[in-house]
């Protein structure tokens, strides 16, 4: 059994009986070994100086600290004042180790909070001088920052899981403090298909998707196979960077994809697809890209990390208002950034789109933007990994999906925006009408008829 214990993971501190972590009698006990532990550097010296003016005299407070020890010591401080919350109003003034950063994206919608960050001053309100650098494909934005060429970047929900597992890629410890956005993406086939409704037809099909660890690849797989198709043998699954999809749909090198916008829209705009469904009828509210970046990046810079996940969370909480999607269209379309119409951008942000069918529809959350990582999104995207042979053998869900998914941080920032973050970290979705309990991924896997054995 694969377990990841990880001193430094700050998604443990879950809100529980007796302390936040549920391993001490009180919070003040917590805050106490929080404070002595590797991630509690910042809280030793806050607590160092409430000792320092409690006890002025060196003497008497080696004295008393000896009498009692270091931990009662700390607890005792800290039922007076919330060593935790002194520390993390430190955090806030304290220097940035790093201020010029370089962030990868990929050019699509999913990225809005990343990149609407840079135009529209984010960044540069939390002190920091980041450069959003547009990039090809996933494999590049992977490799580029596993060597640290990029600080953090904007990744598909699944890959810091997989860079963290070793799947597809050596081992690594990775984190994801923010999802990007839910919803999002689509079906979109070729206009030759629009006879071709029903997803059995599709057998011989050949269909993209951007990245082998995506949550396209899981939800187009998942659609598959509750329509009776093998993703594997009854169709040709392959992955196609976002900007290359329209040109190869056009060519004919493919039937459709399942894409994230504005790939879905621009192909309805030039008139070579249609839009056969979105994710959000598949899964509503799925998860899709992520703000991501290592475990190292996050211990060895603590404030620097904290600045920039702050300006992303607040960049996300703009986002969230339907009255600002406009201006955000207009900010991220530039050649810079989307390279796109502003009128596809919008059709996209708002909600209201032409399907390539004749239809104009509303659906104002055909994207939408919460940045709270749920674990749970974590064990089913797991569980579909190990579903599809990308996981072979036994895997503590629960353990990984809190070391990679950090809720806490989350939690504590979504505050400070304005954002109202959920008070627990797991719960129970429905996908295509089937109940998913993140307490049983076993069960849940081994009721799927398609399925690679492992």
């Amino acid at each position: 059994m694969a377990t990841f214990d990880d001193p430094f993971d700050l998604n443990r501190r879950l809100s529980r009986q007796g302390c936040s972590c549920g391993q001490h009698a009180s919070q003040a006990e917590h805050e106490a070994a929080s404070a002595l532990s590797g991630d509690g550097r910042l809280m030793r010296v806050v607590e160092g100086a409430v000792m320092r003016a409690l006890f002025p005299d060196d003497l008497t407070r080696r004295n008393f600290l000896r009498a009692v020890g270091a931990g009662t010591a700390a607890a005792a401080v800290a039922s007076l004042l919330p060593i935790a919350t002194a520390a993390d109003a430190l955090a806030q003034g304290a220097p940035l180790e790093k201020t010029d950063l370089k962030v990868g994206f990929i050019p699509i919608t999913c990225a809005t909070p990343i990149i609407m960050a840079h135009p529209m001053g984010f960044y540069s309100k939390q002190k920091l001088n980041v450069e959003v650098v547009k990039t090809a494909g996933w494999a590049v934005v992977r490799d580029k920052t596993l060597n640290k060429e990029y600080d953090a970047a904007h990744m598909l929900s699944p890959m810091p899981l997989a860079i963290t597992i070793g799947a597809g890629s050596n081992p690594q410890p990775y984190t994801m403090p923010a999802v990007e956005n839910v919803n999002g993406q689509a079906i979109t086939l070729a206009m030759k298909h629009k006879d071709k409704r029903d997803p059995k037809q599709w057998k011989g099909f050949k269909l993209a998707v951007p990245f082998d660890y995506s949550m396209h690849n899981y939800l187009l797989r998942y659609y598959l196979a509750e329509a009776g198709l093998d993703p594997d043998t009854d169709v040709q699954i392959r992955s196609v960077p976002p900007p290359e999809m329209v040109a190869n749909l056009r060519a004919e090198n493919i039937d459709g994809f399942l894409a994230p916008d504005p790939v879905n829209q621009r192909a309805v705009y030039d008139g070579v697809g249609f839009i056969h469904i979105l994710s959000k009828e598949i899964w509503d509210r799925h998860p899709c890209c992520a703000f991501a970046a290592s475990k190292e990046f996050v211990t060895q810079m603590p404030n620097t990390y904290a600045a920039l996940l702050r300006a992303i969370i607040e960049s996300t909480a703009y986002a969230t208002k339907p009255e600002n999607r406009k201006q955000i269209a207009e900010a991220i379309a530039p050649a810079n950034y989307l390279n796109q119409p502003v009128t596809v951008v919008e059709q996209v942000l708002t909600g209201t789109f032409a399907d390539g069918l004749g239809q104009v529809r509303k659906v104002p959350d055909r994207i939408d933007f919460d940045p709270f990582p749920w674990e749970s999104f974590a064990v089913w995207i797991l569980t579909q990994m190990k579903r599809w042979g990308q996981i072979k053998g036994d895997i503590d869900y629960k353990a990984v999906a809190q070391q990679v998914f950090l809720a806490t941080d989350a939690t504590r920032l979504m505050k400070e925006a304005g954002l109202t973050p959920p008070t627990t970290t797991t719960k129970s979705f429905s996908v295509m009408g089937k109940t998913f309990n993140p307490a049983d991924p076993e069960g849940y896997l081994a009721s799927f008829a398609i399925r690679r054995a492992g």
